[in-house]
């Protein structure tokens, strides 16, 4: 159960482990991309069972560690995998990881993402840049909080600028980042045929189990947001000789992590805090 003191006692437990200096952005990682975190320099590393109102990442694909430490010159911390709705129940399963990055002294977060492509020019392995997303789940990690601060904006909550350098990243290294809609499903059972066509004809591009609740919660602590995803199945129905598991979306994300990987490295050696 989170309190407001969680946060407050998890800064307590990293300083004890040698934490010397803040970080200049943070880094969520999804199904199969926790490897990201291989690319950080003398790494500070922490699992989510050591720190307290940090969730346990039961996922096959989700590594469970907070990872804090250098690429190149800037300074980053990693929550290695996520927790997920459908894990608990709890849409604000990842509030106090996404408050401890705040903390931390990021001004920005970048979420990594496993999905569903239900646009046809969308193929396993591509990477998308994510410009807005949809949630008609009725699920949201600002139910029953208190106060004024719940009204969350969540126009521009994928913020531009950060969506330029990641672009600007990926044409660097000869490649593409796509602008695709994210729609949120709670899982964990995959859509069905007739949720996939439904989200299509409403605008969709992408369908996950993730992102939308985490930036919600960043919003809502003024945390700039970009959220990259790499498909790695087409949504059900779409391609009759598919069948949608996740050990494919472990093994595509796995051989496309390197893509990721690159990206994030671009990203991080023209960031600017």
């Amino acid at each position: 159960m989170y309190t407001d003191q969680d946060p407050e006692k998890v800064m307590d437990v990293l300083h004890a482990r040698g934490l010397m200096a803040s970080v200049d952005v943070g880094l969520v990682t999804g199904t199969g991309l926790t490897n990201i975190a291989k690319e950080i320099e003398n790494p500070l590393e922490v699992p989510y069972e050591e720190l307290p109102g940090f969730p346990s990442a039961s996922v096959s694909g989700h590594a469970g560690r907070l990872v804090i430490g250098n690429i190149g010159r800037r300074r980053v911390a990693v929550l290695q995998g996520r927790s997920h709705y459908y894990e608990t129940g709890d849409p604000g399963t990842m509030r106090t990881p996404i408050e401890v990055l705040l903390r931390l002294g990021a001004h920005s977060v970048v979420l990594t993402s496993s999905v569903g492509a239900i646009r046809p020019g969308l193929r396993p392995g591509a990477l998308a840049i994510v410009t807005d997303h949809i949630n008609l789940s009725g699920v949201n990690p600002l139910v029953s909080e208190p106060g004024d601060s719940r009204f969350v904006s969540m126009t521009d909550a994928y913020d531009a600028s950060l969506r330029h350098r990641l672009k600007r990243a990926a044409a660097s290294q000869g490649g593409l980042l796509n602008d695709a809609i994210y729609m949120f499903m709670p899982g964990p059972s995959f859509e069905t045929p007739a949720e996939i066509r439904m989200a299509r004809i409403i605008g969709a591009d992408l369908v996950g189990m993730s992102t939308a609740p985490e930036v919600i919660l960043a919003r809502r602590l003024g945390l700039k947001v970009a959220a990259v995803a790499m498909a790695t199945n087409f949504g059900a129905g779409m391609d009759e000789r598919e069948t949608i598991s996740h050990a494919q979306t472990k093994a595509v994300a796995l051989q496309g992590a390197a893509k990721m990987k690159a990206l994030i490295r671009g990203f991080l050696t023209e960031f600017q805090p």
